[in-house]
């Protein structure tokens, strides 16, 4: 009876073990292989005549869970989120720096502003499928050398394109701009909204940014669902200094 007790329980641990190496290799390509698979947008744009080469930096914002990518409230950045306004979080006002960008489940990501507040409801959202919202906040100065910070320079095309991408996340409303979605925020400077697609833990927030990125004609991993797996495919495909696009050295 005991042998197979013992047995049985040398079956589950070489099952959970079978279990983990799976996963491990599964995150290992999901960073190691490169998308796009064969080399990069960037450099048919970067050999083409003409390219403007001028260079603005954003910031990609780790926590453990999630990535925002940060703009710098320029003045085209700050026209193009004009809409903003409406909803009370005007980007022009003194002492915004940054427009900060995310997109997530609606349960999880609105009911979820600290780990405190996590409940099984949005969990499970999370974890089946939910609907998507984009999260904008305005911001004051960042540090680009805060070790949640990664600093990427674009040209202008590639800014350009990024901005472009994130905008295009939001779900219209009747009129056609962003539709704010009520009593959602965290504090008086940010807001939730109304987003395209559907959100699910496996393809979530850290794929978005990452395809966001792909648009500014970076090259991440296949597959980064947490913020640790896209920074090491940044780094790991993006280390050559090529113009248009760089993760800056730390």
């Amino acid at each position: 009876m005991a042998g197979g007790v013992g047995a049985r329980k040398s079956r589950i641990l070489r099952y959970l073990a079978g279990a983990a190496l799976f996963v491990a290799i599964l995150v290992g390509l999901g960073i190691v292989v490169p998308r796009p698979l064969f080399g990069s947008v960037h450099g048919a744009v970067a050999q083409g005549a003409g390219t403007d080469m001028q260079m603005r930096t954003v910031l990609m914002l780790s926590s453990p869970i999630h990535t925002d990518i940060a703009f710098p409230a320029d003045t085209d950045v700050v026209e193009r989120f004009a809409f903003l306004a409406a909803d009370g979080i005007a980007p022009s006002q003194a002492g915004v720096e940054y427009v900060v960008a995310g997109w997530g489940g609606r349960s999880f990501y609105i009911e979820t502003p600290e780990w405190s507040d996590l409940k099984p409801g949005p969990v499970l959202s999370a974890l089946t499928l939910d609907r998507s919202v984009m999260h904008i906040s305005i911001a004051g100065g960042i540090d680009p050398d805060h070790p949640s910070v990664t600093a990427i320079e674009l040209d202008r095309e590639a800014f350009e394109r990024l901005v472009d991408s994130v905008l295009e996340s939001f779900a219209a409303g009747a009129e056609g701009a962003p539709k704010a979605i009520a009593d959602a925020n965290y504090g008086d400077y940010d807001r939730f909204y109304e987003a395209k697609g559907w959100f699910n833990a496996i393809v979530g927030c850290n794929v978005w940014t990452a395809r966001m990125l792909r648009q500014a004609r970076l090259t991440t991993g296949w597959w980064t669902p947490l913020p640790v797996f896209l920074n090491a495919s940044l780094r790991l495909h993006n280390r050559l200094t090529q113009p248009g696009y760089k993760p800056v050295a730390r």
